[in-house]
């Protein structure tokens, strides 16, 4: 399945020194708000749950809380795995919506909403889930 992200760092960087650190493989999973807001993070997976923290997902993301020195954050994104992914298709490539102001427009179809709700004009979606670092096909509960 071919889909698009829109990574906020250099996954592969991330990827490589989180792999090494821990010493288990980490993989970039998506980019996305993990609730319904308007701030989303570069979402990673491990297989075995960290040995401190218990988490398999984390989050990476930049706070601009002081904008004279923003710092880069980490945080458990577990619950990733119960969010829903609505994402539109054009030309053999999938779309989401990173989070809720995140409004894309690929040739004539539109994704909005990011995890808080599903918007998509008249257009179909296909919508996924995460399970296990992966994007699988999930029926909506709507």
């Amino acid at each position: 399945m071919n889909i698009q992200h829109e990574p906020l760092f250099d996954t592969a960087e991330v990827e490589k020194l989180y792999t090494e650190k821990d010493g288990v493989e980490v993989k970039y999973v998506c980019t996305s708000a993990a609730n319904g807001g308007t701030a989303a993070m570069d979402v990673f997976y491990r297989a075995t749950p960290h040995p401190e923290f218990g988490n398999r997902y984390f989050g990476l993301y930049t706070n601009y809380f002081h904008q004279d020195n923003p710092t880069i954050m980490i945080t458990n994104a577990d619950s990733i795995e119960s969010l829903e992914f609505g994402m539109i298709e054009s030309k053999g490539k999938y779309y989401y919506s990173q989070h809720r102001h995140d409004y894309k427009v690929i040739d004539d179809k539109m994704i909005d909403g990011g995890r808080a709700y599903i918007r998509s004009g008249t257009h179909d979606v296909d919508v996924f889930k995460i399970q296990d670092g992966e994007f699988v096909r999930h029926e909506s509960s709507e």
